[in-house]
């Protein structure tokens, strides 16, 4: 067994899906998306540069570090 990730735009293929999973074709599970992922998103449609998640990681490391590392 494989398993893919389908992003759907077109609400008509999650009927074709739906019909394969009602005939044991396939299985349809959702995965679980992250709030800051959903934000992430969000936010970036109207931004043309974003940083990504591994900048934002790196920017709150340095935040983090200097506001606890100084005690």
């Amino acid at each position: 067994m494989s398993a893919i990730r389908i992003e759907i735009i077109n609400p008509k293929a999650l009927k074709l899906l739906q019909g394969m999973q009602e005939l044991n074709l396939i299985k349809v599970s959702e995965e679980p998306v992250s709030e800051l992922t959903s934000y992430l998103e969000k936010m970036r449609r109207n931004c043309k540069s974003a940083p990504d998640l591994d900048e934002i990681a790196n920017m709150v490391n340095e935040v983090r570090a200097e506001r606890y590392g100084k005690k």
